[in-house]
């Protein structure tokens, strides 16, 4: 029983080392010139090691990916879509912030447009499921409006995140607040 326990522990090192280098990785360079055996070198484990965890580089990336939309997710349960896009918005800068120089390389980065394109639609699905009465009755027009949301407040991330982030947290969350909330409040009207 106890050598069970430290098998685990040392995969569960091992894949805390995989994964630390890889993140990295992304920090420092384009996600297409991250190879298997530069990770492996620099996290000092065998490429065959890395292989007993995941297959592919993807693999791994898309462990991340859905633990950033399963965050986001959880921290936004209890939420109705678009109703409360104040919240949600509130919400997504706060999560962004929290991830660090690695969720600003997932989301913004030019080379990283069809990763950020993953996780929002993840989410999209996961979490507009039971939308608005109004677009209940047409998911062609929920679709638009998850999309206007959800690309509306990453585009806004993007380009806050692309000017150094001049403008306080608190400021750029109303702002991005006001800009969202306001254009699905005028399909109201």
């Amino acid at each position: 029983m106890a050598a069970d326990k430290k098998v685990d522990l040392r995969i569960q090192k091992t894949k805390d080392s995989i994964r630390k280098t890889f993140e990295e990785m992304i920090c420092e360079m384009d996600y297409e010139q991250i190879s298997i055996k530069e990770l492996a070198q620099r996290a000092r484990i065998n490429r065959k090691t890395f292989y007993l965890h995941y297959n592919t580089l993807d693999d791994l990336l898309r462990e991340i990916q859905n633990e950033m939309a399963q965050n986001f997710i959880k921290r936004t349960q209890g939420l109705e879509r678009p109703r409360d896009m104040d919240k949600i918005t509130r919400e997504f800068f706060l999560c962004s912030e929290e991830l660090g120089k690695i969720g600003e390389r997932i989301t913004c980065s030019g080379n990283y447009k069809y990763i950020s394109r993953k996780i929002t639609n993840d989410i999209m699905n996961q979490t507009w499921k039971n939308g608005s009465a109004s677009s209940a009755e047409n998911p062609y027009i929920q679709n638009i409006i998850m999309t206007y949301a959800a690309q509306s407040t990453l585009e806004i991330y993007k380009q806050w995140v692309a000017d150094g982030k001049k403008i306080p947290l608190e400021e750029i969350i109303k702002i991005a607040t006001r800009l969202i909330c306001n254009g699905i409040n005028g399909l109201n009207s």
